[in-house]
C-alpha cells in the first residue's frame, strides 16, 4: 500500500462543543493508534482559517479538503445522519474513495427493521469500498470511564483509543478493498465530479492540482 501516510477526511457534525472536542480527540487517537499511517483531516480545523465566512466558501473549502484526502471516515451518529456528511460521503463515492461509516450512537434509526441494513436510511448503505463500524458508545464509555473521576482525562483518552483501534482496523479493511476506478480513469472522474459540484471548486482544484492529486493517490495505491 502507501509509503506515505494516508489522509483521511473526517466527515461529521461540528456544530457544538461536544462535536468539536470529540472529533479532535478521535482524530488524534486514530493517528496515534495507527502509528502515523493515517493522518486525519478535520474540516473544523481548516475552517478556522477561512477568510470569508459564507456558506459557499465554506462548502467549497470542505470539498477541496475532501478531494485532497485519500479516504473518508463519515460519522453517522444521530437519529438521522447529518445531511452535509451524507453529501460528502456520496461525492467521495463518486471518485471511488475508500470509506468507513462510523456510528457510535446506540439508538436505532432509519430502516433498521430490514434484515440486511444498518441503523440509518437504506439509501446510505451498500456502496462499494465501504466498511461499517457500529459501536455502542455508552457501553464503551462505561468500560473505560465508569470508575470515580480520579483521572477523567486518562479514562477518556483510553476510551477514545479503544474506539480508534476499531476505526483503524476498518480503515485498513476499506483501503484494501478493490477499486472500481482504473488508474487511467481517475483524473477524468475527478474532473467530472468537481465540475458537477460547481461553485469555485474548479478554481481551487484546477487542472494542475487535479493532475497532482490523481498521481499522488495512484502512487499511494488508492487506485
Amino acid at each position: 500500500m502507501a509509503e506515505r501516510a494516508l489522509k483521511v477526511y473526517w466527515a461529521g457534525d461540528l456544530f457544538d462543543a461536544k462535536d468539536l472536542g470529540g472529533n479532535l480527540l478521535l482524530a488524534q487517537a486514530v493517528e496515534e493508534v495507527s502509528g502515523g499511517r493515517y493522518q486525519v483531516c478535520l474540516p473544523q480545523q481548516a475552517e478556522c482559517g477561512a477568510g470569508q465566512r459564507l456558506s459557499r466558501t465554506i462548502r467549497d473549502a470542505d470539498f477541496e479538503l475532501l478531494f485532497n484526502c485519500d479516504m473518508i471516515l463519515a460519522n453517522f451518529d444521530g437519529p438521522d445522519p447529518d445531511s452535509g456528511t451524507v453529501v460528502e460521503f456520496c461525492f467521495a463515492k463518486m471518485v471511488d474513495m475508500p470509506a468507513v461509516l462510523l456510528r457510535t450512537d446506540f439508538r436505532k434509526g432509519g430502516d433498521h427493521i430490514l434484515p440486511d441494513d444498518a441503523p440509518w436510511n437504506l439509501m446510505c448503505s451498500h456502496y462499494p469500498r465501504t466498511a461499517l463500524l457500529l459501536i455502542n458508545a455508552m457501553e464503551r464509555y462505561l468500560t473505560f470511564c465508569g470508575s470515580p473521576l480520579r483521572d477523567a482525562a486518562a479514562q477518556l483518552s483510553a476510551c477514545y483509543r479503544s474506539i480508534a483501534a476499531d476505526v483503524v482496523k476498518q480503515l485498513d479493511a476499506a483501503a484494501g478493498m478493490t477499486p472500481w476506478l482504473n488508474p487511467e480513469q481517475v483524473l477524468d472522474q475527478y474532473r467530472r465530479t468537481v465540475k458537477s459540484i460547481g461553485g469555485d471548486l474548479e478554481t481551487r482544484l484546477d487542472e494542475p492540482v487535479l493532475q497532482a492529486l490523481a498521481a499522488s493517490k495512484i502512487a499511494a495505491g488508492i487506485y
